[in-house]
């Protein structure tokens, strides 16, 4: 141990060596290469290391942690990450099949089914949270026999800690284990393209009061390892709000002092004080508390006068610091202002909505990394494991490939519903978009939404279709089945056909 110390030590030293001999041989023609006085304690920690030796089991464990105790004791960072989650996920997906077979429509509902039984929605949320929280989030496929469907698969999951080196036996990475290969990295191992083999999953959480040593190796198909990559070769994941981590904790401490500026001052009530020369000091006290009775009037003796202290604190810049200190921290995690404190007062309608575009188009490409990373391979092995179960599906498969999956997620509320229906009807209109389509975007079938309004109405399905057909095309162009004529005058377009009054 001493020796591999040792030699980080000489490593280290012989790199911090080269790079001041290269800066010192650098022509200045970037600042930013210039090093001198002023800001040669600014750029101290800046290394050369990897992705892989900067994101290191040690390090990995520490911010960890701290992320963890930031988030169990802020309440904005806290509300920060699950509002996040909450966003990205909500509700959940909603599974959609490209293809109009009977055959499709039935595996969307036997997986819906699924989802609902395992609680799927839930767990994707919770993984959400430990990406942002511990920078990684692990799952694992497994065979539940408590899950209430036919299809007994289920979603495990289970934190960044019990994904390891077996050998490194510490819960502060004080112990490294073996040290990372081209094909090895903390419990991961590699082929020779960089892809997952297999996971060291160990048999207990190293902070369980019930450890117990050794780990089983699980295959990566049965693996989720979900995080967010930053670097090239990067192969696990840190905290997302490891730059916000020192903020967090400013912002903690001088809301502290301000607070126990602001409890003194309140509860020192009055000051009595005397200039007078005739009063002899050492005939007084002083520590001695006088009783001041509620709505009550005394008089002082002759020479003596009452002083209460002035609350400093908070200043006028209190909120302006604490406005300030959130929108850097809530950067990182592409969060606007108002989301991140929970507080649109500053806002008018346009800002809100600018400053959202930023944060939807994050969301949209956590999503898309969900499903790459998670949902479709989800998708895959719950089918397999579908079609091995007699009698689930009634309907016959006609098709040989696998069916192609699609995920409707929930959608951003609008801020004017009125605005966003009129946009919907448009797009209808149009043909730029579909009741389908629209209808999954607000989590819902429309097979199921429109076989319940013409039961609700006394109409059939078709009816109810070909009336809402009509409804866009009255839209679009006027009344139904009419078209604009072009050759008439604006006097003609004032006034209404007969037709049409009918």
């Amino acid at each position: 141990m001493f020796g591999w110390f040792k030699r980080r030590s000489e490593r280290r030293h012989a790199e911090a060596s080269f790079r001041e001999s290269l800066v010192g041989r650098m022509l200045a023609r970037y600042d930013a290469a210039v090093a001198n006085d002023e800001n040669k304690k600014h750029w101290a920690n800046a290394d050369a290391l990897s992705s892989v030796g900067a994101n290191s089991r040690a390090v990995r464990t520490v911010l960890r942690n701290r992320s963890r105790y930031e988030v169990a004791n802020n309440s904005y960072a806290n509300g920060m990450v699950r509002t996040l989650a909450y966003h990205c996920v909500g509700t959940g997906p909603t599974l959609s099949i490209e293809g109009e077979e009977p055959f499709d429509r039935e595996v969307e509902q036997r997986f819906e089914d699924w989802a609902g039984a395992i609680n799927l929605a839930d767990k994707l949320r919770t993984m959400r949270e430990a990406r942002a929280r511990d920078g990684e989030a692990f799952a694992l496929l497994t065979t539940n026999r408590g899950v209430d469907d036919p299809v007994k698969l289920d979603l495990a999951l289970v934190e960044a800690d019990q994904i390891g080196d077996p050998g490194s036996g510490s819960l502060y990475g004080a112990n490294l284990g073996a040290e990372a290969t081209r094909n090895y990295c903390d419990g991961i191992t590699y082929d020779d393209a960089g892809n997952p083999v297999s996971y060291e999953v160990l048999n207990c959480h190293p902070g369980d009061p019930y450890f117990e040593p050794g780990s089983r190796k699980v295959d990566a198909s049965f693996v989720f390892h979900w995080f967010r990559t930053d670097r090239p070769g990067q192969r696990r994941g840190i905290p997302e709000l490891t730059p916000a981590l020192p903020l967090y904790a400013i912002l903690r401490r001088y809301t502290l002092a301000v607070v126990s500026s602001a409890e003194i001052a309140a509860l020192m009530s009055l000051f009595l004080k005397t200039t007078s020369p005739a009063i002899d000091p050492a005939s007084v006290d002083p520590y001695d508390l006088i009783e001041v009775q509620r709505n009550s009037m005394m008089t002082l003796p002759d020479g003596w006068d009452v002083q209460q202290l002035k609350a400093e604190q908070p200043t006028t810049s209190f909120d302006a610091f604490v406005r300030t200190m959130l929108r850097e921290i809530a950067r990182c995690l592409d969060m606007p202002f108002n989301v991140a404190a929970g507080d649109s007062s500053s806002y008018n309608y346009s800002s809100g909505r600018l400053d959202h575009q930023t944060y939807f188009r994050a969301i949209e490409v956590d999503r898309h990394s969900l499903e790459r990373a998670v949902l479709d391979r989800v998708f895959r092995a719950w089918l397999d494991e579908a079609l091995l179960t007699p009698g689930l599906f009634i309907e016959r498969r006609t098709t040989l490939g696998r069916p192609r999956a699609g995920w409707d997620w929930p959608p951003f509320e609008h801020v004017d519903p009125e605005k966003e229906s009129k946009a919907t009807a448009n797009d209808l209109s149009f043909a730029l978009t579909s009741i389908p389509t629209e209808h999954a975007r607000r989590g819902r079938r429309w097979e199921r939404e429109f076989a319940r309004q013409a039961r609700a109405l006394g109409i059939t399905v078709g009816d109810l279709q070909r009336r809402v057909a009509d409804k866009l095309f009255a839209t679009s162009t006027g009344a139904p089945g009419s078209s604009p004529d072009n050759n008439g005058s604006a006097e003609d377009d004032k006034q209404p056909s007969n037709e049409a009054t009918t």
